[in-house]
């Protein structure tokens, strides 16, 4: 079970959510069975479906939290009930929120790796986020040879090997929360844009035409796990809150 710990504030009595902040929840997906059968009873029937669809009790389950749990935060945002909001779908699948129900201008994604949830909100702004588990087991070597620039490659070769990983971890969440943020998911080539990824220097994105719009920002969330947010735009700052049952 994951064990959520630090100084990520506790959920607040106004949920206020000013123009210049990304707010960032951390949640456990470990729920109770009574906590699972409320966020499912929160979710809209064409949620259900979905959920029915899944093979594995545990995908399934993953899906009623992660989508529960949302919409009870973003509930809170819209002062509205979590099962009178409403989520519309562009054509790569990324959900948004229906202008019938977003009085505020909210936008949101959210990611989930080994047994740790997180959301981005903010107003006004399009973003993207990525969480992985850095104990997944990958082919690293491959992957960087087929997405990543030729700038990260480089980058990639200089770090020492004991830190390889977290280097990659680092290039693979910031490209996928960019890719994201895009909405454009696989059709975005990941090898056109560039993303530090040296442990230790800051996240940034590439000083090019196609990402100067763009900022990026590292999410520290619990020991194992790496984290990146993308926002439009560069006046924003990260204001982090977790979810406590």
């Amino acid at each position: 079970m994951v064990v959520l710990t630090d100084n990520w504030k506790k959920y607040p009595q106004n949920f206020d959510l000013p123009k210049d902040e990304v707010h960032v929840w951390r949640a456990s997906l470990h729920a109770s069975m009574v906590q699972v059968a409320y966020l499912r009873y929160v979710l809209s029937d064409d949620e259900i479906r979905r959920a029915n669809r899944y093979y594995f009790c545990q995908h399934q389950r993953n899906f009623i939290v992660g989508r529960g749990l949302l919409r009870i935060i973003l509930g809170r945002y819209l002062d509205i009930t979590a099962d009178k909001l409403f989520f519309e779908y562009n054509k790569r699948g990324k959900p948004e929120l229906a202008n019938k129900c977003n009085k505020n201008g909210i936008n949101f994604n959210l990611s989930h790796s080994g047994g740790i949830l997180i959301y981005a909100i903010t107003r006004d702004r399009i973003l993207g986020v990525d969480i992985e588990d850095q104990h997944r087991t990958l082919d690293i070597d491959k992957i960087v040879r087929r997405s990543c620039s030729e700038r990260e490659k480089a980058d990639f070769q200089v770090v020492p090997q004991e830190m390889k990983k977290e280097a990659f971890f680092n290039c693979w969440t910031r490209k996928e929360a960019y890719v994201k943020a895009h909405g454009e998911g696989l059709a975005m080539a990941l090898n056109q844009f560039s993303v530090s990824l040296i442990p230790g220097e800051p996240a940034m994105l590439s000083d090019n035409g196609q990402c100067a719009h763009w900022s990026l920002k590292e999410i520290v969330v619990d020991a194992g796990y790496i984290a990146a947010v993308v926002a439009q735009g560069h006046d924003w700052q990260i204001s982090n809150w977790e979810w406590l049952w």
